[in-house]
Parts: C-alpha cells; sequence; structure tokens
C-alpha cells in the first residue's frame, strides 16, 4: 500500500525579467534555501531530489547534474524531468510518486528558468515536425492566437472577455511580492474600466489576432522548490500539510493536426479522472480555490470549461460575474498565475506550491477570505499536455 503523501514546506525566488546578479546554480539554490526555511528542515533531512527546466530552450543539458551544489543532490538520488509547460507539474507528480512508492520519505522538488538567458521562439518552432508543422507557427503566440480564435466563433466571445481575464490577473498579482508583473496603474480604476482602456490602447500592441500583449504571459527568470514528505513524517514537519487527495496526467496526441481545437480534451480528461479519485461531484462548488496554468488570457476562459467549472461557452459570465475573483466563489490565480510571471521549468510548479500554501492558510497577503480545504492546481504543456493536482487540508482515507 502507498504512503498517504503532502507538501509542508514551498519557496519560490522574486520572479524577474532578468537576474544578471545569479548564475543558474545560485538560482536553485535560493529557492532550495526558501524550501527548507518555510518547512524548518536542512538539506541533510532531504532523502531524494527530483529537478527539471526547458533545457531545449536554453541549450544547456543534464541540470540533474550540474547543479548539485545549488541543488543539494550532492551524494542523493537525483532525477530531472522535462515535460515542455507542464515540467513543474510533472516534478510535483515526480516526487510525490518517490515518496507514495514508500522508497523515501522526503523529496526537494525543484523547478527553475532563466529565460533571460535563452531563445523561446527558437525552440519552440524547432521542437514541431520540420515540414507538417513548423511552417504554420512562430512560437507559442501563433497557436494560441488560432485556439483563441475558434473559441471566439464557436461561442462568441469577444476580446473584452479575453481582457477581462488579463486584468483578474495581474490585479491579484498586486497582492504577490514575488510577481514579475506589477502593473500598479490598474489599483483603484474599476474592472470594466480597465477592460476598456487595453482593448482600446493603441499601445497594447496586435501580436496575432486576437492576442494582444496584455494578453499573454512574460518571460520569467525564476525558480521554484516544493518538499514532498510521507504520512510518517508530514504532520511532525508542518502545523497543517497539503495532503496530495489525487493526480492525473494526460498526453494524448503527439502532433498538432490531431487536436480538436475546439476542446481541451487532455485537460478535461485528467480533471474528470482527479475528481472521480477524490469524489469530487460539482467542482464549482468543492473546490475552494484554483491556481491554472494559463499562458494566454483566453485559456482563463476555455479551460475553466473543460475543468467541469461550467459549460461550454460559460467562461465568459464566469469571469464577468466575478466567480473567479479574490473575493468570489471560486478564486482563480490569487497569485496572479502565468500571465504574472513565467519562468517557465518553474511555472506550473508555482501554481501546485501556491494552491498548498492556500491549503495551509500561509500564502499571506494573496490568501483568499475562506476556509480552503481543497485547492487545483494544473500544468499545460505542448499538444495539449494537462497535468492535474488535488490537494486538501484533511488527510486523505
Amino acid at each position: 500500500m502507498g504512503k498517504r503523501t503532502a507538501i509542508v514546506g514551498f519557496g519560490q525566488t522574486h520572479q524577474r525579467s532578468s537576474r544578471k546578479d545569479v548564475n543558474g546554480v545560485e538560482l536553485i539554490n535560493e529557492a532550495v534555501q526558501l524550501a527548507l526555511a518555510d518547512a524548518d528542515m536542512k538539506i541533510e533531512d532531504i532523502d531524494a531530489i527530483v529537478i527539471g527546466n526547458m533545457d531545449h530552450f536554453e541549450g544547456i543539458n543534464y541540470v540533474d547534474m550540474w547543479s548539485v551544489e545549488g541543488s543539494g543532490a550532492v551524494m542523493r538520488p537525483v532525477m530531472k524531468v522535462t515535460t515542455g509547460g507542464t515540467t513543474g507539474t510533472s516534478v510535483a507528480m515526480c516526487a510525490y510518486y518517490h515518496v507514495a512508492s514508500g522508497m523515501f520519505d522526503k523529496v526537494l522538488a525543484i523547478g527553475w528558468e532563466k529565460n533571460s538567458e535563452s531563445d523561446t521562439t527558437g525552440a519552440i518552432i524547432t521542437a514541431f515536425h520540420p515540414v507538417w508543422e513548423r511552417p504554420n507557427l512562430a512560437g507559442a503566440i501563433a497557436g494560441l492566437a488560432l485556439d483563441a480564435s475558434r473559441y471566439m466563433a464557436n461561442y462568441g466571445a469577444t476580446e473584452r472577455d479575453g481582457a477581462r481575464v488579463a486584468v483578474r490577473e495581474r490585479l491579484h498579482a498586486l497582492n504577490n511580492p514575488f510577481a514579475h508583473l506589477h502593473q500598479e496603474w490598474m489599483r483603484g480604476i474599476p474592472v470594466d474600466q480597465i477592460v476598456d482602456m487595453i482593448v482600446g490602447s493603441e499601445q497594447n500592441q496586435m501580436l496575432a489576432y486576437p492576442l494582444r500583449m496584455s494578453d499573454m504571459c512574460p518571460r520569467t527568470d525564476g525558480a521554484a522548490a516544493a518538499i514532498f514528505a510521507s504520512e510518517d513524517f508530514a504532520e511532525k514537519l508542518a502545523p497543517i500539510p497539503a495532503w496530495v487527495v489525487a493526480i492525473a496526467n494526460r498526453h494524448n496526441w503527439v502532433y498538432l493536426g490531431d487536436l480538436n481545437a475546439s476542446v481541451n480534451d487532455t485537460l478535461e480528461a485528467a480533471s474528470r479522472r482527479v475528481f472521480d479519485k477524490a469524489g469530487v461531484r460539482e467542482p464549482l462548488k468543492e473546490i475552494d480555490v484554483c491556481e491554472l496554468y494559463l499562458p494566454y488570457s483566453y485559456a482563463g476562459l476555455k479551460w475553466m470549461e473543460s475543468i467541469g467549472f461550467c459549460g461550454p461557452g460559460e467562461g465568459p459570465r464566469l469571469v464577468w460575474d466575478g466567480l473567479t475573483d479574490m473575493d468570489g466563489e471560486l478564486p482563480v490565480n490569487p497569485s496572479g498565475g502565468v500571465m504574472s510571471s513565467n519562468p517557465i521549468g518553474a511555472t506550473a510548479l508555482i501554481r501546485v506550491g501556491e494552491a498548498a500554501l492556500q491549503v495551509m492558510g500561509r500564502a499571506g497577503t494573496r490568501q483568499v477570505p475562506k476556509d480552503v480545504k481543497l485547492a487545483l492546481a494544473t500544468g499545460f504543456g505542448g499538444c495539449m499536455w494537462a497535468d492535474v493536482l488535488l490537494l486538501g487540508k484533511k488527510k486523505p482515507a
């Protein structure tokens, strides 16, 4: 029988467009030291380490080997995980399985990225089939623009709907001292007015219709680390551990041309599996907070539907009604999400860590104003790779 497992500590660096003051090893170590301090542990207490980043972006391989002085993996088992945009959640899931299997009691999960030293667009273009796919895309933006256009055509969504999601994310980020983007000018302005301002602004460059600069995530330098502990240690290490209730992964496609652009069926399938495991029947009512991987604004409409928080085409209504705001029925991304910080190898792990902090009641100025019993975290990657993790305050049966 597997071991019940919880997150007992989390740390993240301040996310910035460039961290020229540190190299990769030092950036990783910042997050590691913060996670250890959060759990009141020392590196000697850690049994194994899982680490990941988008090495294809930076062109530097074997991070599990050259970063050992920063990660703490000297003379310890270490595993590298790289799965695109889902790297952070895949790292978290791998660490969970290390502990749940009974092989280790305390495992450190690390994600990091120095996007300022990489060519993200070049890497994304060359990741696809050179004949059938590469000529049709120009990095992430073109593919996401196609996705947004299809959603708008199917359900009559507008640019204002996408902008409403972006505004929510950036307003939430103002509560998060670790976030990369802090758009202070938004403070005190009614949401409707901010939406009108960014949609109508000539300075808000159109990148690929319907995506403007405000609809996209930034490129960020940063790192994050989370500590997973078995049930034999979790409650000794954390007053309120964030228990892993259920996890699921779906990666159903290889080629982009195989996708049904009208739905995110991998996220739908992974979410359904997690809810089935946890006995969740009405996600909107039963989930208290969601850290949803949103690399661009329109995903905050379509993917809410894929998870099952609302029906097809109902995402805009959910957002405009304020249900996903900090004080709403289901706060989404109280951290500011991917649209406010995107150190790609760490991005999805930050979703997991932020969800854990909400469960533990330790999210500080971004803690939602209600008792968080269940928190959902997701990861997203190329070809609609989907990771879903459900964390809870109550130890699983």
